[in-house]
């Protein structure tokens, strides 16, 4: 622990302004030392997800996904991977999005499709923002923004640095589809039907 908290301070040091850590490898007593670290000094913690699999995805024994991020929640950080739907952290639309509000919502009620087994009022605890992260591009944008709306992060790595371009284009490509597919949502647009039509337009 003692370690962890000298990499961020001297992140901090650096001005770097978010820190990563692996909450499950790391321990959550670790993790919460941590997030009070970076709550006092002006840092975000972006929480990846490493060995989850390990506990989430047995069918005979251990723990659902929704459990860890509820943990993670109770722990402490800004932002965790959280699957993507599509992509190729692809998991079940509905259950996905029922961990994903109880992420990042304050009061969500029981809903057994989504996986919510009884209502759940976190009353003043912070929230998490979801990270859809792992295999997705700008294809994916009008998925991406139907599922997780406006309060999530949509970390795209291969999605930018594979363009054919470059880098920059890249991310200009990602940021226009992002802000086109917004702007086609909230003008009524059906995103899961037009939306290749949609990036098309905005890519002219």
């Amino acid at each position: 622990c003692e370690e962890m908290i000298k990499r961020a301070v001297f992140a901090r040091e650096l001005g770097v302004p978010i820190v990563m850590h692996d909450y499950l490898t790391g321990g959550f007593t670790a993790n919460t030392s941590l997030a009070h670290y970076c709550r006092d000094n002006g840092l975000l913690l972006h929480i990846h997800r490493a060995m989850h699999a390990v506990i989430d995805r047995q069918k005979n024994h251990g723990m659902h996904f929704r459990v860890l991020a509820k943990a993670l929640r109770m722990s402490g950080g800004d932002h965790i991977h959280s699957g993507t739907v599509v992509g190729k952290l692809e998991g079940e639309r509905d259950i996905t999005l029922g961990f994903v509000d109880l992420l990042r919502d304050d009061f969500i009620e029981k809903d057994r499709s989504r996986g919510i087994y009884f209502t759940q009022d976190w009353v003043s605890l912070p929230g998490v923002l979801p990270v859809a992260s792992g295999g997705i591009h700008v294809w994916h944008m009008p998925a991406l923004t139907e599922i997780f709306g406006d309060d999530s992060v949509l970390q795209f790595g291969g999605g930018t640095l594979g363009h054919p371009w470059g880098n920059a284009p890249g991310g200009v490509a990602n940021r226009v589809a992002l802000e086109a597919c917004v702007q086609a949502r909230n003008e009524g647009r059906d995103l899961a039907r037009e939306g290749n039509e949609i990036i098309r337009e905005a890519s002219k």
